[in-house]
């Protein structure tokens, strides 16, 4: 298969890397905004050096399967906003490593916390 092939925003992965115009990596998708109900693509939460930026779809190009290229330039990724809604939180699989007893417990019923993303 072509590593550049495009693709539905239905197939995008988290981990994607998300382009500038010029090509230069900005950061990587961190996940997909929709309304599902409408079948309605609102844009991509992109994880950054920074910490997360939303990019909307009006701004996306091409979405490949092996990068998203924006209509935004280097510049104008410093003004991208954060995103709004919703908190997204995730596991901290790293919580329960080590010896104490509490991350022995962890590790063994598979307790799981979780962190606020950036």
């Amino acid at each position: 298969m072509d590593d550049d092939q495009s693709i539905s925003y239905l197939a995008l992965t988290v981990g994607t890397p998300v382009l500038s115009s010029t090509g230069h990596r900005i950061g990587t998708v961190e996940h997909v905004l929709q309304v599902p109900e409408l079948d309605l693509f609102d844009g991509i939460v992109v994880s950054m050096d920074d910490g997360v930026r939303f990019v909307d779809r009006d701004q996306i190009a091409e979405i490949t399967t092996s990068s998203v290229r924006c209509d935004i330039t280097d510049e104008e990724v410093r003004s991208l906003p954060l995103p709004k809604g919703t908190e997204v939180l995730r596991p901290d699989l790293a919580h329960d490593e080590g010896r104490s007893l509490s991350a022995r417990y962890g590790r063994m019923f598979g307790r799981q916390h979780w962190k606020e993303v950036d």
